[in-house]
């Protein structure tokens, strides 16, 4: 399954089925901050499931990406902030 990465952690693995495409991880922050757009879709257990029969929905997947970047960025700041105190 394809990853993409940043320090090391993973941001978004991806996946193709034979009716969808899954987007992983969908933590419960990232389904919390794009609930509303996320409704259509069929999300559980950290997957986003997207139908193969409709548009891929390009700027909400970007999106999705810095959101899950940024969560990333924060696990590397947080240590280093700790650790200055």
């Amino acid at each position: 399954m394809p990853v993409y990465k940043l320090h090391g952690q993973p941001v978004l693995y991806f996946a193709g089925w034979k009716r969808h495409y899954s987007l992983y991880p969908a933590g419960e922050l990232l389904v919390q901050a794009f609930a509303d757009e996320l409704a259509p879709f069929k999300v559980e257990k950290g997957t986003i499931r997207f139908p193969l029969s409709q548009p891929v929905p390009v700027k909400l997947i970007q999106r999705i990406a810095k959101f899950r970047a940024n969560e990333i960025g924060r696990r590397q700041d947080a240590p280093a902030a700790s650790r200055k105190k």
